[in-house]
C-alpha cells in the first residue's frame, strides 16, 4: 500500500504541483522541513541520478556521501518502485540544454 493511500496527502501534492519556481520551491521546503530532511532529500535524489547514469555504488558513496544503505534502499525504488526516480530525473535531463 502506497503512502498515499494511507493519509490524506492531496494537499502536499497539490502544493507542490502549484510551484512555479526553483526560489519558491527553495522557501516552500524551508519552512516545511528541517535542514536535515532537505539534505537527506536531496541526497537521495543525487544518489538515484548517479544509480540512472550507471554509477558503482562505491563512486555514489564517494560522492554523495552516502549510506550503503541508502543507497541500497534508493537502487531497490528503482529497481521495484513506481518510477518517480526516473520520471522526474528523465523531464530534469530533457531541460537540460
Amino acid at each position: 500500500m502506497s503512502v498515499f493511500e494511507e493519509v490524506p496527502t492531496h494537499l502536499l501534492l497539490s502544493a507542490l504541483v502549484a510551484i512555479d519556481s526553483e526560489e519558491e520551491a527553495k522557501r516552500f521546503l524551508e519552512d516545511l522541513l528541517t535542514r536535515k530532511e532537505i539534505l537527506s532529500v536531496s541526497q537521495r535524489l543525487n544518489v538515484a541520478r548517479m544509480l540512472l547514469r550507471g554509477e558503482k555504488y562505491a563512486e555514489v558513496e564517494q560522492a554523495t556521501g552516502a549510506s550503503s544503505a541508502t543507497i541500497v534502499r534508493v537502487n531497490q525504488c528503482i529497481r521495484y518502485g513506481s518510477g518517480g526516480y526516473q520520471e522526474v530525473l528523465g523531464k530534469l535531463a530533457e531541460a537540460q540544454p
